[in-house]
């Protein structure tokens, strides 16, 4: 999961456009952390990822690569 998850924000932050630490401020987390998770170092906590999935405007399952839907149903 974490090398999948990592690959997919990474795809999600180059398709909008945005650089690490635009992602970090919205999710209230540190760039470090951010780079951790694109680097797959290491995995957010489960209201981090939240964040993440409502900023990119995806599911939690697209993110953690349970389901190639990105679109919330």
């Amino acid at each position: 999961m974490r090398d999948i998850l990592a690959q997919r924000l990474r795809t999600c932050r180059k398709e909008k456009g945005l650089t690490q630490g635009q992602v970090a401020i919205y999710c209230d987390i540190t760039e470090k952390a951010y780079q951790n998770y694109e680097l797959s170092t290491r995995e957010p906590k489960l209201g981090i990822l939240i964040r993440i999935a409502e900023f990119y405007q995806v599911s939690l399952d697209y993110l953690v690569g349970r389901s190639d839907e990105k679109e919330l149903r």
